[in-house]
């Protein structure tokens, strides 16, 4: 099956400015290029009431200055996601009524900031997203229900059970991962070569 025959797989597009009083952009890696590409076509001031949240991750500090530059009105270095997503969800918490959200950079972290934005009511047909970087998912064995983050083989193992999983292109929203399934359940001697196909 092809990923777009699969309905639950994400769809991405391409950021862009929309009308607001209150911007909320959250980003990694590359996903900071997606912004600084969108800022281009920005009106003046847009970014006077934005609030950015960035996690460099293998960037350094490549994207750093650049997003600085926007002069938003609030600008968040994360030394990782799980250290952003805190802050991601006071600020949604707090949030007032036409806040728009871009999420912008690696699977991974525009599904934990979008289950992040349901869980704070926003509904995910209006939030933006777009695809940058590195192609590794955030995958959930359906067996013992773990979450192993930064797959790039098919198939992968799990890093709570062992099992050897195929990694499907279905995705959970709620659980902001694609489904990991036991390749070998019939002869679990039989172990398929892992291939690196989600860089």
């Amino acid at each position: 099956m092809t990923a777009n025959s699969i309905l639950s797989r994400p769809v991405y597009g391409t950021l862009s400015p929309q009308p607001g009083r209150n911007h909320l952009f959250v980003a990694d890696a590359e996903g900071a290029a997606a912004i600084l590409d969108m800022a281009k076509a920005a009106p003046k001031g847009f970014f006077a009431d934005a609030h950015i949240i960035f996690v460099p991750g293998d960037t350094g500090a490549h994207y750093v200055e650049a997003l600085k530059s926007l002069q938003a009105a609030r600008f968040y270095e994360g030394p990782s996601t799980a250290a952003a997503l805190p802050r991601l969800r006071q600020t949604l918490a707090t949030a007032h009524m036409g806040l728009r959200i871009y999420l912008a950079g690696t699977e991974g972290l525009i599904g934990l900031a979008m289950q992040a934005a349901m869980e704070a009511g926003f509904d995910h047909a209006s939030i933006q997203t777009e695809h940058r970087g590195s192609l590794a998912r955030r995958i959930q064995c359906v067996h013992c229900k773990g979450i192993t983050e930064n797959v790039t083989t098919q198939p992968a193992t799990c890093s709570h059970c062992g099992l050897v999983l195929l990694v499907r292109d279905h995705y959970s929203r709620r659980l902001a991962a694609f489904q990991g399934v036991c390749i070998n359940a019939e002869d679990p001697t039989e172990i398929p070569q892992a291939e690196e196909i989600f860089r």
